[in-house]
């Protein structure tokens, strides 16, 4: 049986189809309203094509190969629908936008940092992030900023407001 905080983290029966561990009755877990918002590949890629610029429509569709250009609009419009990305039209003839992520969008850095550090280290022989100084591989930790210190899994506790 999981945990209590493992089981507020894996998503509810409603969210997603085949058997799950539901995060209480009625309530759909953290992780499952993340996905649902997201959770796909193509929406990862586009959130990780605006971390580092506002992009036009075909700015994006370059940097982002294999997306269908219906796909891409599906999914900007769906982000904007979110709060994740905004539209900044910059031609009413025929209409077109620059695509910039909002502070919501760009607090997915981090998440997607450490997706893509996971990623090159299951495809075996890739090297993981290094610090700079020392060369050691990083690791992603929790950080109480109130007390200034890392937090180890033995003192953390998940709370979901």
């Amino acid at each position: 049986m999981p945990s209590r905080d493992t089981a507020r983290l894996l998503p509810t029966m409603a969210a997603m189809p085949g058997p799950r561990t539901t995060a209480g009755e009625g309530e759909t877990s953290p992780l499952a309203q993340a996905l649902e918002r997201v959770g796909d590949r193509w929406t990862l890629l586009v959130v990780a094509a605006l971390l580092d610029q506002p992009r036009r429509f075909n700015d994006l569709a370059e940097a982002i190969p294999g997306i269908a250009p219906n796909v891409l609009s599906q999914r900007l419009r769906r982000l904007e629908q979110d709060g994740v990305v905004i539209a900044q039209p910059y031609s009413e003839r025929p209409p077109r936008s620059l695509y910039e992520l909002t502070e919501r969008g760009r607090e997915l850095a981090g998440p997607l940092r450490q997706l893509a550090d996971w990623g090159a280290r299951q495809a075996g022989g890739a090297e993981p992030l290094r610090h700079g100084d020392c060369g050691t591989p990083l690791e992603a930790v929790w950080y109480c900023p109130t007390c200034e210190r890392p937090v180890g899994d033995e003192d953390a506790e998940l709370h979901f407001l």
